[in-house]
Parts: C-alpha cells; structure tokens; sequence
C-alpha cells in the first residue's frame, strides 16, 4: 500500500472516530447547541426519545466506535456496528430534516471510504 493511501485511510478513520466521539459526548453533556428539528422530524424524535433507552444507548455505542477508531482497535467492528446508525443519520437526513445534510454525507462517505480500506477483510461477512 502506497504511503499516501495509508495516510488518507488514517485521516478519514480519525476524523470519522472525532465525529463520532464529539457527537456522541454531545448527546450526554449537550457542549453544542442542537438546532430545533423540521417540523417533518418531530413526530420520529419523539417516537424514538418514547423508549427511554434509545438515544442513550445510540450515544454510547458511537462514542465506543469512535474511540476505537480512534485508538485504531478493533477497527472492522466498529466500522461494522456504525452502518445501521450511518445509513439512518442519512436517512433522517435526506427525508425528514435536510439542514443536517452536509454532515450526514460526510459521515457516510468517510464510513465508506473505512469500508472500502477494509474490504478485504470484511467480505467474509458476505459469504
């Protein structure tokens, strides 16, 4: 592997691994100022916040990913365990409230690009 494409694979795992953490601790500690959702987004948020696990749960497991990625452990779960959550940002995102858009394809296309720098040993989840 050439020197550059190793740098762009660490540069997109860390700075998928900063998003995740800085979110992720944004959802326990509330350090950044969330902007009210879409009115299109209400009734989901509610829905989701109704079981009281949820939005917790989802925290912590991106917090977790993205301190392995991070600290670069176990770099294929955690890349794993973040695609239902990433395809769901996007989502959310795409059809309910697009003033998150921007950064809802860029956590999709660093979550691809980690994919991609793994493919080799992440197919065997598709056999």
């Amino acid at each position: 592997m050439s020197s550059t494409k190793i740098q762009l694979a660490t540069v997109s795992r860390v700075l998928l691994g900063a998003l995740l953490v800085v979110f992720g601790l944004n959802g326990f500690l509330g350090f950044i100022p969330q902007p009210a959702p879409a009115p299109e987004a209400v009734g989901f948020l509610t829905g989701l916040a109704s079981a009281v696990y949820f939005f917790p749960l989802l925290k912590l497991v991106e917090v977790a990913c993205g301190t392995l990625l991070l600290a670069n452990r176990a770099t294929n779960l955690a890349v794993v365990a973040l695609v239902p959550i990433v395809v769901n940002v996007l989502a959310f995102h795409l059809f309910l409230d697009p003033g998150g858009l921007l950064v809802a394809c860029a956590l999709t296309a660093l979550t691809l690009h980690c994919i991609h720098e793994r493919r080799e040993t992440l197919k065997v989840l598709l056999n």
